[in-house]
């Protein structure tokens, strides 16, 4: 290493001179990558709130597709047809009335014989739902409350946010290989990205605005689908008694339950009208 004269650096095996790059300038090149980064990745949600995803579908998908495969080897698929009737009804009437680019995807749909009283969607039109939220959602509307918001999680790209965070600590191989090895340590901290955390024992929730635009949205999609949106509010009475105790909601990555009632019931007055139109137009689903 040479000697500096004058804001140069002088090279000694070389003799020749580098322009030595200042604070000043490190942060101007670190901010014009994030900028170039932001006009690739920034986007808009459907209630406006700023997203930051640079994985492609087409990934997020493989990932899901992948995620999806290996949860079905490790949990048992219950065999009651009863209830696979359920909820394949609850679930065909709810991705049947998606629009646009997403209304293409064709959704498969498992029921898990797992007590945890839980469902998910994956990208990639992947849908689980375990055995033991239908003693929680006690009809075909809660359990329509419930699918409708896992929908909306991949519709809005909420996994998508979740990896691009991810891949701002690691490099995109990483994470790739990772997700191709199922006995990696890490592999159960990435599928719980993808929001299917509960089936491999890694809880990652999704963070309160993600949760939020979930619950409302999913109110939007429910109606649509035929679906009575006040049910979703008698579903999270039900999850309150189900749960006990929640810890207070500063402490917490989910609202609370008496804020996700709260701000349902605020949003119901602008919702109501989809269910009418939907049942005008004769979507009145008869999944019970």
């Amino acid at each position: 290493m040479g000697d500096l004269r004058n804001g140069f650096e002088v090279l000694d095996d070389h003799r020749s001179v580098m322009p030595r790059r200042s604070i000043a300038d490190r942060w101007m090149l670190a901010i014009a990558i994030l900028a170039v980064l932001c006009v690739a990745g920034c986007q808009t949600s459907a209630l406006g709130r700023r997203q930051y995803k640079l994985m492609s579908e087409a990934e997020m998908s493989q990932m899901g597709a992948t995620a999806f495969s290996e949860i079905s080897k490790q949990t048992p698929a219950s065999r009651d047809a009863r209830e696979n009737a359920m909820v394949a009804c609850v679930a065909n009437a709810i991705t049947q009335s998606l629009v646009g680019s997403n209304s293409n995807t064709r959704w498969e749909v498992r029921v898990f014989a797992d007590k945890t009283p839980n469902a998910f969607a994956l990208p990639g039109g992947k849908i689980g739902v375990n055995t033991g939220l239908l003693q929680v959602a006690r009809t075909q509307g809660q359990l329509a409350a419930v699918i409708a918001h896992e929908v909306v999680h991949v519709m809005e790209g909420h996994a998508n946010e979740r990896v691009t965070a991810e891949l701002a600590k690691n490099s995109a191989m990483q994470v790739a290989y990772v997700l191709a090895d199922a006995s990696n340590p890490m592999y159960g901290q990435m599928v719980g990205l993808l929001g299917a955390g509960v089936q491999v024992g890694v809880m990652l929730p999704f963070g309160r605005k993600q949760e939020r635009e979930a619950d409302l949205l999913g109110l939007d999609l429910m109606a649509t689908a035929g679906f009575d949106p006040r049910e979703s509010i008698a579903l999270w009475h039900n999850m309150s008694k189900a749960g006990g105790g929640q810890p207070p909601e500063f402490l917490s990555t989910h609202p609370s339950h008496g804020t996700r009632i709260r701000d349902l019931e605020q949003r119901l007055p602008q919702v109501m009208p989809l269910y009418e139109e939907a049942k005008a137009r004769g979507r009145a689903p008869r999944c019970y």
